[in-house]
């Protein structure tokens, strides 16, 4: 019989407010941030999670967000080169987009939401089609990542024309380059040296005319777009040059030279944010040119008029140089003067992003929002004044701040409480550190309290009060009714390793670094006589203390009450008689300190994990190393028994949670999730759940399931994913491309390419194809048989001949062959379809093309047959050129693809008349209910309709 164990996996995960993996972005209400792998939609206002946009088996890291123009859809890129569309009402993905190799660093929408730009570390820019949901084509040319891209829209079409108003990009690379591409014709019309180095970030002003560029070493550069020369088109000038689209104007000057990471025009007030300092942002107040010219008037008079009080004996002189100097001044304003310095927000930690508020949520006093998401796991928005006549220096205010729900610093320390319904999390940093408190079942942040650098912690015995130690050599104690810091024990000279409780509840031991083990008593409610000193309700009485010959790493006291182990900075463990403190047995053998080591139930084992990447599993009679496993790729950091069996957990600094059997010696499971190193560890006390608290500042929890788990089917599963992704990685290959010539300098040599990327779900999806197409011409094949036999045997014998029996599969669905086929191919995402239609070797295309003729035939998905029937001919074109298999199928196929799509624009036609002219009718409805309400005449009515499709907002004042 083959032993069965239960499969864990994970259920919750918090403590992330927000990583600084992407930017954020923030309407006035609610702000969309990243959280490792998921996006999470926080009401500043109340500070409550309102969503998390979560994809099941999805691990990759958010690398970017992007919000539509409409606002409902969100372009979100991710760290394994993928896009997703996700629709904020319903927190569910609209399209998979597969087509980068590396993390997606920039995303734009067009004005009309109808075409997303895709850029990348592997220096691609690909640009998708959301209507349709495939990728149309792939833009090359930057020589390193990409760091910003905009859509153009010329200012002077008329919003009613029909013309493809943004067919020009723009884009900004690491490689110190601003290209300009024109996407009618899919080519590069410009290229820029923007900067000396990388290009960090850029934007257009709303008015398109202007494109502001950051670099590395803290320049911010300002370009002219020349619209008129866009539309004209690559022109040579009489000089022979050809006519530059984007022109270099000047530079602003910044109050840092540090890095320009991130530059942003608010979209309808007069105000620029740029962030090139790590903590503050500085904002810049765009002024017309009508406002400057009035403003040099009065600096004019003023200097006039103190002129005047000290009139020289040489007047006439000084006029006539007034005068010219008044011409010089009046014909030139530059750029700096529209663009002043109006102040600098300066945030409570590192900035990861910022944005600004679009709505004005605070309604009491006008004023505009700034979104900021900090790098240390908190989000603030301050409210920025709009200016006053005031002589006052317009200060930023911190409106709202959300901080409490996750920790600032790496989560280093985890307890449980025994009956595991709260969980304690300590941070470390040179922030001071915090402790909070969870409820398991809400997940909710209970309680917070500052703490040191805390190590270790643990909850003392009746679960009110929890101890921390810390890198000072302190232990903590806390009250958690009260949540109150109840008494500082100095406890040791050197950090606080480890603490732990022994099994009787009455003595705690404390490990440390300056080589010393103590341990300490409880002593209750100790209230002294007069009330001015609060109530001491739990103390720590220091009883003895065992001096080791090295610094002590981890102290454990065996289930049993008999036995101390103690872990030391020579790589050994050393254990002892804990009532008589008498040396019982030394474990030798591990190259590397032991960190961390565990007991089981039974006192019968004990498991330990050092910094030399190995788990070693040790009997406790006589202290012989029963097996030595090589367990993780890192160093692994703790390790813990799952209570009342043999059963042990380790985690690593190689990210991995991973599950094992301390008498078999076979690793169970193997759970990853988190995104960086995992410092601590808790097992639930009822064996049913562990938690791991990591470097990304995340707490996860993975619970037992129901489901059995085989180790035989779980290693063929590993070994099957790693041979997917081998074949998957193999087909990606860059000079694997088929079809394309010439390599220059290794660099592939076109400028546009097709969008293709293979994954496991494309490959299956073409499988899927290629099975239905076999199952479908067997089943043709045995029917025309059958038709021959009867029409070669007389009509007596023919009443005698069975049909062939039905495919069981085609019987259950009750569809014909070609019907079955189409359900298969309808069934494949449209975002994966052109990749699956690749995975078919050329004798399915054959096969696959009599279905698509017969599909056109009978009118059935006439657009997706098309759009397959192209498809297919492009990519093969060669082959069906060379040879003359498919004129019989071809032929008929062009008459019938034909017929259906008269057809399909006949009916799309008809239905556009009808709605246009629905539209007409109930414009001249409206204008006819606004004569009878209000009568006056017909062009004030227009023009208030006109206004009424502006949705104008207007602010009545009672």
């Amino acid at each position: 019989m083959v032993q069965s164990y239960l499969r864990h996996g994970p259920t919750k995960a918090f403590g992330l407010i927000c990583s600084s993996s992407s930017n954020s972005t923030y309407d006035g209400k609610l702000a969309y941030v990243p959280a490792l792998e998921d996006v999470l939609v926080w009401d500043m206002k109340k500070g409550q999670m309102l969503a998390m946009w979560h994809e099941t088996g999805h691990r990759a890291e958010v690398t970017c967000i992007q919000r539509s123009h409409q606002g409902n859809i969100f372009a979100v890129g991710y760290a394994d080169g993928s896009v997703r569309l996700w629709d904020s009402a319903t927190g569910s993905v609209h399209a998979t987009f597969n087509g980068h190799k590396k993390a997606v660093t920039a995303l734009a929408f067009d004005s009309q939401d109808t075409k997303l730009a895709s850029g990348s570390q592997d220096t691609d820019l690909i640009i998708w089609d959301i209507v349709a949901e495939a990728g149309l084509y792939r833009l090359r040319g930057h020589r390193d990542q990409i760091t910003a891209i905009r859509f153009l829209a010329p200012p002077e079409l008329p919003s009613t024309s029909t013309a493809s108003s943004t067919h020009f990009l723009l884009s900004t690379s690491k490689d110190t380059l601003m290209k300009l591409w024109d996407l009618s014709t899919q080519h590069c019309m410009q290229t820029v040296v923007a900067h000396r180095s990388e290009v960090w970030t850029m934007d257009i002003n709303p008015q398109q005319n202007l494109i502001f560029t950051g670099g590395s070493e803290g320049d911010l550069k300002t370009w002219k777009i020349d619209h008129e020369a866009i539309a004209e088109g690559l022109k040579t000038m009489e000089s022979g040059e050809i006519s530059k689209m984007i022109q270099a104007i000047s530079t602003l000057p910044l109050a840092s030279l540090h890095r320009v990471s991130q530059i942003l025009f608010h979209k309808t007030q007069p105000y620029l944010a740029v962030q090139s300092h790590d903590r503050s942002i500085e904002i810049f107040r765009i002024r017309t040119e009508d406002e400057m010219r009035k403003k040099q008037s009065r600096r004019r008079k003023r200097a006039k008029e103190k002129k005047e009080k000290s009139k020289s004996k040489n007047e006439e002189l000084d006029e006539r140089m007034d005068e010219d100097d008044d011409d010089a001044v009046s014909a030139e304003i530059s750029l700096i003067d529209l663009f002043t310095p109006y102040l600098v927000v300066r945030a409570s930690g590192k900035v990861r992003s910022f944005d600004f508020g679009t709505k004005d949520a605070s309604g009491h006093k006008p004023s505009i929002q700034l979104f900021i998401a900090l790098a240390s796991n908190a989000l603030e928005v301050y409210d920025l004044p709009l200016p006053s006549k005031s002589k006052e220096v317009p200060e930023a205010t911190r409106t709202y701040s959300l901080d409490l729900p996750g920790h600032r610093t790496d989560v280093r320390t985890l307890c449980l409480s025994s009956d595991d319904q709260l969980l304690a999390s300590a941070s470390s940093g040179e922030y001071p550190g915090s402790l909070k408190l969870w409820n398991m079942k809400s997940t909710a942040c209970i309680r917070t309290m500052d703490c040191g650098y805390a190590i270790c912690s643990t909850f003392l015995p009746g679960d009110r009060h929890i101890a921390v130690g810390t890198k000072s050599g302190e232990i903590m104690i806390y009250d958690l009714a009260s949540s109150s810091l109840v008494e500082t024990v100095k406890a040791h000279s050197a950090t606080v390793w480890s603490l732990h409780i022994r099994p009787d509840q009455q003595v705690l031991v404390s490990g440390s670094a300056d080589k010393e083990v103590k341990f300490w008593e409880f002593e209750r409610g100790a209230a002294p006589e007069d009330d001015s000193q609060p109530k001491k309700s739990l103390t720590l009485v220091h009883m003895r203390t065992l001096k080791m010959s090295d610094d002590v790493l981890s102290v454990r006291y065996s289930p049993n009450g008999k036995l101390l182990a103690v872990s030391l900075l020579d790589s050994t463990v050393k254990i002892f008689y804990q009532d008589t403190l008498k040396f019982f047995v030394s474990l030798y053998g591990h190259k590397l300190p032991v960190l961390s080591m565990d007991i089981s139930d039974d006192s019968k084992l004990i498991v330990t994990c050092s910094a030399d990447k190995n788990v070693k599993i040790w009997g406790l009679d006589f202290g012989d190393c029963h097996k030595s496993i090589f367990a993780h790729e890192e160093s692994v950091m703790q390790v813990m028994f799952e209570k009342k069996s043999h059963f042990f957990w380790t985690v690593g600094k190689d990210k991995m949670l991973k599950y094992w059997d301390g008498d078999k010696f076979e690793n169970i499971q193997k759970l990853d999730g988190h995104h960086s190193e995992i410092w601590a560890l808790a097992a639930s006390h009822h064996g049913n759940f562990v938690v791991t608290g990591s470097h990304d500042k995340s707490i996860r929890v993975w619970e037992k399931l129901d489901e059995p788990l085989f180790l035989e089917e779980e290693r063929e599963r590993e070994l099957e994913q790693i041979y997917d992704n081998g074949l998957t990685d193999s087909l990606n290959r860059t000079d694997a491309v088929v079809g394309v010539e010439g390599h220059a300098n290794g660099q592939l040599s076109t400028e546009v390419a097709a969008v293709t990327k293979q994954t496991t779900e494309t490959l299956m999806a073409g499988e899927r194809i290629m099975e239905a197409l076999d199952l479908a011409d067997s089943e043709r094949a045995a029917f025309l048989e059958f038709e021959e036999q009867k029409a070669r045997a007389g009509t007596l014998e023919a009443a005698g001949v069975q049909p062939p029996p039905r495919n069981p599969i085609l019987a259950a669905l009750d569809l014909e062959p070609e019907a079955y086929v189409l359900r298969v191919v309808e069934k494949v995402p449209s975002t994966a379809l052109h990749d699956a239609l690749l995975v078919l070797p050329f004798g399915k295309v054959l096969s696959l093309m009599r279905y698509l003729d017969m599909w056109a035939q009978k009118g059935w998905k006439t657009a997706l047959v098309s759009r397959i029937t192209f498809f297919l001919l492009k990519t093969h074109h060669h082959q069906i050129v060379a040879n003359r298999v498919m004129r019989t199928t071809l032929i008929p196929m062009r008459i019938h693809l034909r017929d259906a799509l008269r057809r399909e624009k006949d009916v799309v036609g008809y239905n556009l008349a009808a709605l246009q002219y629905i539209r007409r009718k109930i414009e001249a409805e409206r204008t006819a209910q606004f004569f009878e309400e209000e009568g006056f005449d017909e062009e004030k009515v227009r023009e208030k309709i006109a206004e009424g499709k502006k949705r104008k907002r207007v602010n009545i004042k009672a």
